[in-house]
C-alpha cells in the first residue's frame, strides 16, 4: 500500500516566495481589508479573464450567495436542485425563502428545465440552478422557463471558474452568477467567493450589502452583511491568476487520461461532461453502475484503503438531509434520477499536481 495520500481535489499552491512578495505589499501599504489595493486589482483580473461586465468580490461563496438572494429580493419560492452542496439550499433558508427541489437531468446532473416548469406556483419568484462540476445548465431553456413566469435566475456557478458557453462566458447567463474560490476549486483565494452581474447600478447594490450596507464613511442605506474579502485573500487570488492556465491545461490532460483509460471498463459509465471541451474539469465524476463488480461505496472504501480519497459527490441529496427531508418537494417520488445519480456518482481525483504513476494506480483499483 502507498503512505501517499491522493485526493479528489487539492489547492494550486504557486511558489512561497511570489506570495510573500505581495504580503510585503500588503505590509507596506498598511491596508489589510475593505476594498484595499489588491482587491480592486484583483476584481479587475477577474473581470477581464472571465470576460464578464462587472464582478464583487466575497469572502466566501456562501456568503455571495446569501447576498445575490437579497440584492435581487428575492421572496416566497425558489426552485433549485437537490444535487448539490448544502450551501446552495442552506442560502435559501437564510433569506426565509422556502426552496422548492426540482429533478435532475440524467446527462448533465443539472436541473431540469421541464421539472423546473412543473414545480412551479403562485409562489415561485426565483430559480436557483448549479452548474454542477462546471457542465453548463440548459441556460436557453431555463430562461425560457424563467421568461413565460417572470421568474429570476441566480446560478450557483461555484465550479464554473472559466467555462464557456458558446462564444461567451457561462457567467453570463441568468441575472446574477455567484462563484466559489474555496481552497480546493480551480482557482482559489484560500476562502473566496464572487457575483458576476450585469449592471453597474447592481454591482453598486452587491457592494452595500457586503459592507454592512455603507456607502460611504457615515451613511448606510440598508441592512447589509460582512462580506468583504480580505488583501491576503485578493493577493492569493492575484497570484493564482498568474498561473491558472497552465493549472487548467494539466487538470485536462488528466481528464483526457481518465477517459480513454476507464473507457474500456465495464460497470464504469464516465459522465458526458468530462469529455467536453468546454469543462474546466473542476471534477472528474463517474457512475458506478449496478452491474459493476463491486458497489458505489465498496469502491469508494477500496480506493480508501490505498491512501486514494475520492468523495460521492453529491451524496447524500440536499432533499434526504433532516432539516430538509420533510419538504413535499423532497419526496423521493418526485426526484426518481437525482437519487439514482446520488447512488451511483464518485468523483476521482483530479489537480495539476497529480503524477502519471498515480493516475495508472487509480485506474488500475477501478479495473480490478
Amino acid at each position: 500500500m502507498s503512505s501517499k495520500n491522493i485526493y479528489v481535489t487539492q489547492p494550486f499552491l504557486p511558489p512561497l516566495t511570489e506570495f510573500v512578495t505581495y504580503l510585503e505589499k500588503i505590509w507596506a501599504n498598511k491596508i489589510l481589508t475593505n476594498n484595499g489595493p489588491l482587491h480592486q486589482e484583483l476584481e479587475a483580473a477577474l473581470r477581464d479573464f472571465l470576460g464578464v461586465d462587472h464582478i464583487a468580490l466575497f469572502n466566501n461563496g456562501t456568503i455571495a450567495l446569501i447576498a445575490a438572494l437579497q440584492a435581487l429580493e428575492i421572496t416566497g419560492e425558489v426552485i433549485t436542485t437537490p444535487y448539490s452542496f448544502v450551501a446552495t439550499v442552506n442560502s435559501q433558508i437564510w433569506n426565509h425563502l422556502q426552496p422548492v427541489f426540482a429533478d435532475i437531468d440524467p446527462v448533465t446532473m443539472n436541473l431540469s428545465a421541464a421539472s423546473v416548469e412543473a414545480a412551479i406556483t403562485a409562489r415561485t419568484t426565483a430559480i436557483l440552478p448549479v452548474h454542477c462540476y462546471g457542465t453548463a445548465c440548459d441556460v436557453d431553456g431555463i430562461a425560457e422557463v424563467a421568461r413565460r413566469h417572470g421568474l429570476k435566475v441566480i446560478y450557483d456557478a461555484a465550479h464554473a471558474f472559466g467555462v464557456q458557453h458558446g462564444d461567451r462566458s457561462l457567467l453570463q447567463y441568468g441575472d446574477l452568477s455567484v462563484l466559489s474560490f474555496h481552497a480546493t476549486k480551480v482557482f482559489n483565494t484560500f476562502e473566496g467567493g464572487a457575483i458576476v452581474c450585469h449592471d453597474a447600478a447592481t454591482k453598486q447594490r452587491i457592494d452595500n450589502l457586503k459592507n454592512f450596507g455603507f456607502v460611504d464613511e457615515t451613511t448606510v442605506v440598508e441592512s447589509g452583511i460582512n462580506g468583504k474579502m480580505s488583501e491576503v485573500n485578493a493577493a492569493m487570488g492575484l497570484l493564482q491568476l498568474r498561473y491558472v492556465e497552465g493549472a487548467l491545461s494539466r487538470r485536462r490532460e488528466i481528464a483526457l487520461f481518465y477517459n480513454e483509460a476507464l473507457a474500456g471498463i465495464d460497470g464504469i459509465t464516465v459522465v458526458e461532461g468530462n469529455r467536453s471541451v468546454h469543462s474546466n474539469n473542476a471534477y472528474y465524476p463517474i457512475l458506478v453502475e449496478d452491474h459493476y463488480p463491486l458497489s458505489r461505496d465498496a469502491l469508494y472504501e477500496k480506493l480508501k484503503a490505498d491512501n486514494i480519497f475520492g468523495r460521492r459527490y453529491f451524496y447524500p441529496l440536499i432533499s434526504e438531509m433532516p432539516m430538509y427531508r420533510n419538504l413535499p418537494s423532497a419526496a423521493p417520488g418526485n426526484l426518481p434520477v437525482a437519487h439514482q445519480v446520488a447512488r451511483k456518482i464518485l468523483c476521482l481525483p483530479i489537480y495539476p499536481a497529480l503524477e502519471a504513476a498515480d493516475l495508472q494506480r487509480i485506474v488500475s483499483i477501478i479495473a480490478h
